[in-house]
């Protein structure tokens, strides 16, 4: 089980989704200046389009918890569209003449969103997402996996220094991906669990996936 010295991890919250948020936002101006067309880290997208994609998922996983009954077996039906072939399938796009500020202002617009759905959701409704239907931490820890690996992502394409709490990333390791090594370092093990980096005795992984399903808890 996830933990930091042995004390088990916590719920994941809509307070740690602005915590990821304001984290996301404040390493990306870092990068104000820079060239955003660069390729994001190990990814097949640019800078640019990598933070346009991480505010269509904040968005996206948002509007899943918005209906009073969600469909448990298919996404909402936006109509999304990518900008070029191979690009991110978007509803979601910011108008490059806003510069990089008008990006992250877009990006923490749709963070915010995600994180007053997830206050403001009953914890019993569950919503549909292709790696299980979830509740709204779940939504609240695929939202803060997100920002913190394809922050990752922008931060290597863009030359900026970015290292997330341990205790954020503990949280989100325990809820979506329980079979995580114990490693101390927890946010090199949430690189690796979403194939960004090798660990010592695991290699690099090639695929991967978390698992968004409720659990019940130890003991029950």
């Amino acid at each position: 089980m996830s933990s930091i010295q042995g004390t088990p991890a916590g719920p994941v919250t809509a307070a740690d989704v602005e915590e990821a948020v304001r984290l996301a936002v404040t390493a990306l101006y870092g990068g104000e200046g820079a060239d955003w067309s660069v390729r994001a880290g190990s990814l097949e997208w640019d800078c640019w389009e990598t933070a346009e994609h991480l505010a269509d998922d904040f968005l996206g996983y948002a509007v899943q918890l918005g209906p009073a009954r969600p469909p448990t077996d298919t996404y909402l039906p936006f109509a999304g569209t990518r900008q070029r072939p191979g690009g991110p399938h978007n509803v979601v796009f910011a108008d490059r003449e806003a510069g990089p500020a008008g990006l992250l202002h877009v990006l923490e617009a749709c963070g915010g969103l995600l994180a007053a759905m997830v206050r403001t959701t009953p914890p019993d409704k569950r919503a549909f997402h292709p790696y299980g239907v979830s509740d709204a931490e779940g939504f609240a820890a695929m939202g803060i996996v997100e920002a913190l690996v394809h922050v990752h992502d922008i931060a290597e394409g863009l030359g900026l220094p970015f290292t997330p709490p341990a205790g954020l990333c503990d949280r989100v390791l325990a809820r979506l991906f329980p079979d995580a090594p114990d490693a101390a370092d927890r946010w090199s093990v949430l690189l690796w669990c979403t194939g960004r980096t090798a660990l010592p005795g695991h290699p690099r992984r090639t695929s991967w996936r978390w698992d968004g399903t409720l659990r019940e808890p130890a003991g029950r």
